[in-house]
């Protein structure tokens, strides 16, 4: 299959924006697009293996939907058309949900749709497939006995990053522009960072969640795209109460149309190192320093300065084994063998906590929270490097050689902003030497998702 293109650019590369730009032109079709990505997926899928399936003859049938709709001057929507993919984290009716596991799922009738994925297909959106993840999501890397490992777009010899790291290399690669991935620990973040896209883990809440995540509520579903308006776009069609999330908070207005405003008279506190506590990669932090004086230079007032909170990743620990328990211990006795070897680890280590380690865990996510609160009433905005290194060889949990345990020990820029719950974003600011995205993170109090949205569109100008 061939791509179809619009001049010298081919469809699958375009923005969402600029597909639904196309389509009320006249200038392309939905199945057009389509067509083009499927055509990226066969070309990328045997490099970089973001699918734990594709479905081809679904997408094209939707497509057609859509031109349908397109030509008749009633688009369905915000995403009428538009290709999207699903981390398999999440239910998507037609198929089943594997989690990145060889666990059997259980025999359907997989009817159900995940409140984002119901949003989407409200909104026209047509499914390419369910992207690969770690077993149930448990690491800062994509690799399963179920999928295999998943590489970077960048360079196949590195890892995409986890846990969505399917979503993070199939908008990367151009195998579809949105993505909903899900972020307990950082895992819409870190992906983003290592393959160069726009992820942004909103505020708890603001996307509803079902079935709810073993890993309780420092786990949420958000966007991955290209840059940060379709970020916005996608967020705010997936955003709003569902009835089966209890959590989720009341219907927010849309985010998009504040990209616009600007980072004029925004207070940002850039935060290098966390104060010293973490060694960042030299190119990583000129990176972010440079985007910093960017920021600066747009009209924001830029200082220096830290949260000043010791590193939570014992508590952080403490609440995600204790959910790799709760995974394993639904599992079949005779499943469990098979398990990810480090699930299985991380799985018995939470099985020895008691209540009062969890309600322990659960005060220090408390008082960081509290402490967050405190620091946003001064700063708008708090900027970090998303993560100190760029993407290291596929296949292993953590860098060789770094002496490190468990991923917690590369990604604790991202971990923390999971206890309290705030918006937390990635942003492409410039790669490495071997070049390899850097990714900045920008942290905003709860309920402004609005605000680290618009500095990375500003950044992104």
């Amino acid at each position: 299959m061939t791509e179809p293109t619009t001049g010298r650019t081919s469809l699958a590369d375009l923005t969402a924006r600029q597909l639904l730009a196309g389509y009320g032109k006249g200038d392309f079709s939905p199945l057009d697009a389509v067509r083009a990505v499927l055509a990226r997926i066969d070309e990328v899928e045997p490099r970089i293996n973001a699918f734990v399936r594709v479905d081809a003859e679904q997408a094209v049938a939707q497509a057609e939907a859509s031109a349908a709709r397109w030509r008749a001057g009633e688009p369905q929507g915000l995403l009428d058309g538009v290709p999207v993919s699903v981390k398999d984290a999440l239910p998507v009716a037609g198929g089943p949900t594997l989690r990145g596991s060889l666990a059997p799922p259980g025999p359907g009738p997989w009817d159900v749709d995940a409140p984002a994925a119901a949003r989407l297909r409200e909104h026209g959106a047509v499914f390419l497939g369910k992207t690969t993840m770690p077993e149930f999501g448990w690491k800062g890397v994509t690799d399963s006995a179920l999928s295999g490992i998943t590489r970077n777009p960048h360079d196949p010899a590195r890892t995409a990053g986890g846990s969505s790291g399917g979503s993070a290399a199939a908008v990367a690669a151009g195998a579809g522009p949105l993505s909903i991935g899900t972020d307990g620990g950082g895992s819409v973040r870190i992906p983003a960072a290592f393959c160069g896209v726009v992820g942004l883990k909103p505020t708890h809440g603001r996307v509803p969640l079902f079935p709810p995540s073993p890993f309780g509520s420092i786990a949420t579903a958000g966007p991955l795209a290209r840059d940060a308006a379709d970020t916005a776009l996608l967020l705010d069609v997936i955003a709003g109460a569902d009835w089966r999330d209890w959590s989720a908070g009341p219907a927010a207005g849309p985010v998009a149309p504040a990209l616009a405003d600007g980072v004029k008279g925004l207070r940002i506190a850039y935060s290098p190192s966390f104060g010293g506590q973490v060694a960042v990669h030299p190119e990583v932090a000129a990176a972010v320093r440079a985007a910093v004086t960017r920021l600066a230079g747009l009209g924001a007032y830029v200082e220096e300065a830290d949260p000043d909170f010791a590193d939570p990743v014992a508590a952080f620990h403490t609440l995600w084994f204790a959910g790799a328990a709760r995974v394993v211990a639904a599992l079949p006795t005779e499943r469990r063998a098979a398990l990810d070897p480090g699930l299985r680890e991380t799985a018995e280590q939470g099985e020895r906590y008691a209540a009062r380690d969890y309600l322990a865990a659960s005060e220090v996510r408390a008082v960081l929270g509290h402490r967050m609160a405190r620091f946003h009433l001064t700063h708008d905005l708090l900027v970090t490097p998303a993560l100190p290194i760029t993407a290291f060889e596929a296949g292993a949990e953590v860098p060789k050689g770094s002496g490190l345990r468990r991923w917690t020990g590369w990604t604790p820029f991202t971990y923390p902003f999971n206890l309290t719950g705030q918006p937390a974003l990635t942003v492409p600011v410039g790669t490495d030497r071997a070049g390899l995205p850097v990714g900045l993170q920008l942290v905003a109090a709860r309920h402004r998702d609005d605000l680290v949205l618009r500095a990375a569109h500003a950044l992104e100008g």
